[in-house]
């Protein structure tokens, strides 16, 4: 299912003062749903980070339309991650997405894939409610933070992942990706979606998600096709900026 808040408490490596700064980088990449040339609907899927919950990151459905006025008709969905025990925390249970074996993050981590596979799953299912409601998959941008973000990532460009849980449609894109400070968890893409567009906001004095995984993952994007990509680094930590 697709629940769509928790409110819990837990470790949370994000910074709450800056968040409301992050709809300016979130915009880069779903601005194009709001133009006045289509009426249809259109959704925004966001990804919390570790030990967060969806409730500090629910201002956005306010935030953005402060920012574009047209973006008040988006249809907002923020997915709770499960309680899971985290290793780096020695085994501590919080919200997270999957587990994490080493830390700070960096290139060349060891996944979780089947942490991975079950939270892209639940992508999946947000995405077939939101096609049940009338919104086509093509109006849905999919976004995160931190490992939210990594997320957003594999369920836009993971090599099989690329199918729509509702339609089986293959052929059918994303309107487009957001990752802000997260990290690329594949190696190869499913060629469905190398056209959607992806935004990379990351901090260069990231010491928890760390600042080569951006230009890493972007590099390696484009080295499977997937080329429409903006990445832009921020004088900052583990955190947003006003640009």
């Amino acid at each position: 299912h697709c629940p769509t808040k928790m409110l819990r408490t837990g470790f949370n490596h994000s910074n709450s003062k800056k968040r409301v700064l992050l709809p300016l980088l979130l915009l880069h990449s779903i601005r194009a749903m709001s133009t006045s040339s289509t009426k249809k609907p259109a959704a925004l899927i966001f990804l919390h980070g570790l030990g967060d919950t969806p409730a500090g990151w629910s201002s956005l459905q306010d935030q953005l339309p402060s920012i574009e006025p047209s973006l008040s008709n988006l249809k907002y969905v923020f997915p709770p991650a499960p309680t899971i025990p985290i290793s780096i925390n020695g085994g501590m249970t919080m919200p997270g997405w999957f587990d994490l074996y080493d830390w700070p993050v960096s290139v060349g981590i060891k996944n979780d894939e089947e942490g991975l596979k079950k939270a892209v799953g639940v992508v999946k299912e947000c995405v077939a409610r939101l096609e049940e409601e009338g919104i086509d998959k093509s109006r849905i941008a999919i976004g995160g933070f931190s490992q939210g973000g990594a997320v957003a990532l594999r369920a836009v460009y993971d090599d099989d992942q690329g199918t729509s849980s509702a339609t089986g449609d293959g052929g059918s894109s994303y309107a487009a990706c957001a990752t802000l400070s997260g990290w690329l968890t594949f190696d190869k893409s499913n060629g469905v979606n190398d056209k959607v567009p992806l935004f990379w906001g990351h901090g260069s004095f990231d010491d928890k998600v760390l600042f080569d995984q951006q230009k890493y993952g972007v590099d390696k994007l484009n080295e499977m096709g997937v080329t429409n990509v903006e990445d832009s680094s921020y004088p900052v930590g583990h955190s947003s900026h006003p640009k």
